[in-house]
């Protein structure tokens, strides 16, 4: 251990073997090994320092030997640069692929075990904190992680003139880094490294934390940038829709640049748990599992740390879960201030290139952000899906699996394929869906949905509290731009209190189901099924509370609704239920107290099915 608060590291080596009547324990420089049984552990005890620890860190991850580790920190604050970290090419679902710095690259353990005791660790450019990969259980508790120096841009509205076209703005200097440089904002500055321009950008309401009420997505690039009296910063950019005197406006970089990676990256493992894990910041999600096999997260979170003044915490969703399967928990959690969605649980569709023989096929993957993902595996279930028809057709086992390159793959199968497979079909992984659990949790002050869902086990979503900018809650599988598939078929969501939601400037519900298949497909089949929507609390300032879109069996029963007069209605003419294309629809028990034009607006497949019976407040126009 060395002095003056320097790092320093014990590496424990405990070896057992059966039998033994004794435990002898022999002490050696620092490893100790202890005779009990054939398991043998890596303990590696980290001490605070405010010196750079990665390379500490990497050494004694690379020195392991056995097949289980343990990390422990002794409580304090860690900090970590990218000089030293590992690098690793990675390919990273909804983030961009590339080489990465790896601060904890653990990979192809039994177990791995990090025990956090309240450590702080801080971390700074562009790095990616924690990799699991191949591993067979992860067990992680008690630490924070955050960032040195967001990689973000803010600042307050001070005027805007729309008919000259300019914004001034203030922007925050404590904290965060940025240059004004030729006419344009250079930021975040660090090590070398700045964004092509400001990009995404949205506003937020300093009181609140809040996204602005009503406010709209903008992707900016001003054509100058000028220092005026006073640090104000005028922008010069044409916008459809400006931020208002007063809001805070935050910028995170273009789309294609701005999801590095995540904070906790969880890759091809299996039995994850994650107990008082906080996120404060991260250069892409908060947590990302993919592949991955039974995973819970445990009173963790994503927030901006307490009596900082950012006012966003990750860049992309707090979780995401992409073709996982087994048991997905996230209980008792708080999620806050991303600039996406609470939550995104969802498998993959990839799309049929050519039909090779009758047993073969080539697939490509279409999205950018997916590309080299690991779609399919030797012994996986597939379902065709046939253009026009979104429905899941025959099931069929994959034998091998020949990788060409990170966009196409060659798939040969134990049966022939359909007759009626061409280009431009759709697969679905049928053996990488998860079942999903949220319960608990609190999920506000952020961009877009709370909780998108695309699962065909079963969901259950209960006792949250819940806010959002955008739609609280979103189905949709879609076979375009994102290809994320996952139409479910057995939903519950019950017990929740809804309060301040679509509040964005797009038109939004409450809970929105709403297939994006594209051209290709008929818009008219069902696609999601069997929604049960029971015992909620609804507080809200607009009209829309439901717009189902091919759903075939939703039940709405039981849930408590008030309008009440917090905030400016966006869409004063919009209805309460809003039914495309549905079947069987039952709303009854149902309370609403407050105004509104319209309760149902349903076209006539919606209508001839719907039930509507025992409501206060509302009846079936």
């Amino acid at each position: 251990m060395t002095k003056n608060g320097l790092a320093g590291i014990k590496t424990d080596k405990l070896l057992r073997m059966k039998n033994m009547k004794n435990v002898c324990i022999i002490v050696i420089n620092i490893i100790w090994l202890s005779f009990v049984s054939l398991r043998a552990e890596t303990v590696i005890r980290l001490q605070p320092s405010s010196e750079d620890m990665t390379s500490i860190v990497r050494k004694a991850i690379d020195s392991a030997v056995d097949k289980d580790i343990k990390i422990i920190f002794e409580k304090g604050t860690y900090y970590f640069k990218p000089d030293y970290a590992s690098d690793k090419y990675c390919f990273i679902t909804n983030h961009e692929n590339g080489l990465k710095k790896v601060i904890f690259p653990i990979e192809n353990f039994d177990s791995v075990d990090i025990q956090g005791n309240g450590a702080s660790l801080i971390f700074h450019g562009r790095v990616l904190p924690f990799m699991f990969s191949n591993c067979k259980r992860i067990d992680m508790k008690n630490l924070s992680v955050d960032w040195e120096t967001p990689f973000t841009f803010q600042g307050e509205v001070m005027a805007v003139n729309k008919e000259e076209g300019w914004r001034d703005i203030k922007p925050s200097t404590e904290g965060f880094s940025w240059e004004l440089k030729n006419g344009r904002i250079f930021f975040p500055n660090i090590d070398g490294f700045h964004f092509s321009s400001l990009g995404s950008t949205l506003s937020f309401d300093p009181e609140t934390g809040d996204v602005a009420h009503g406010a709209w997505d903008l992707s900016s690039r001003p054509s100058k940038v000028e220092m005026r009296p006073g640090g104000i910063i005028r922008f010069y950019e044409k916008l459809k829709h400006y931020p208002k005197v007063g809001m805070i406006l935050n910028s995170k970089g273009p789309k294609g640049e701005n999801r590095y990676a995540p904070a906790v990256h969880v890759l091809s493992s299996k039995n994850i748990t994650l107990d008082s894990v906080i996120v404060h910041h991260a250069l892409g999600m908060g947590f990302l599992m993919e592949k991955t096999e039974n995973a819970s997260l445990l009173n963790c979170g994503v927030y901006v740390a307490k009596d900082s003044k950012r006012v966003v915490s990750t860049i992309a969703d707090a979780t995401h879960f992409c073709n996982c399967k087994g048991k997905i928990l996230v209980q008792d959690c708080r999620l806050e201030s991303m600039l996406d969605d609470g939550t995104n649980v969802h498998g993959t569709y990839v799309v049929v290139d050519e039909v090779l023989d009758d047993y073969t096929l080539r697939y490509g993957l279409e999205h950018f952000q997916q590309l080299g993902f690991d779609f399919a595996s030797r012994g996986d279930q597939m379902w065709f899906i046939h253009q026009p028809n979104p429905e899941r057709g025959i099931i069929n086992r994959v034998s091998e699996v020949n990788t060409i390159n990170d966009k196409y793959t060659v798939l040969r199968f134990k049966d022939k394929l359909p007759k009626n497979l061409k280009k431009g079909d759709i697969l679905e992984n049928k053996t990488w869906n998860p079942t999903f659990v949220m319960r608990g949790c609190s999920i506000q002050h952020h961009r877009a949905r709370n909780i998108v869902i695309k699962t065909p086990e079963k969901i259950v979503i209960e006792n949250n509290t819940l806010s959002s900018m955008m739609s609280s809650i979103l189905f949709r599988g879609e076979s375009y731009y994102w290809f994320e598939s996952g139409a479910v078929k057995d939903v519950l969501i019950r017990n929740n209190e809804f309060k301040y939601c679509a509040y964005s400037g797009s038109e939004h519900a409450v809970m929105y189901v709403t297939p994006r298949l594209g051209k290709n497909f008929d818009s008219n089949i069902i696609y999601d099924r069997n929604i049960r929507f029971e015992n909620n609390k609804i507080e809200t300032f607009d009209n829309r509370i439901v717009i189902a879109d091919r759903v075939d069996g939703l039940m709405i029963k039981d849930n408590v609704i008030e309008k009440v007069k917090s905030h400016p209605q966006l869409h004063p003419n919009a209805p309460l239920f809003e039914l495309i294309n549905c079947k069987n629809i039952v709303i009854t028990g149902n309370k609403y107290k407050g105004t509104y034009p319209i309760a149902f607006k349903a076209d006539e497949k919606s209508s001839s099915s719907l039930t509507v019976k025992n409501n206060l407040g509302f009846g079936k126009d």
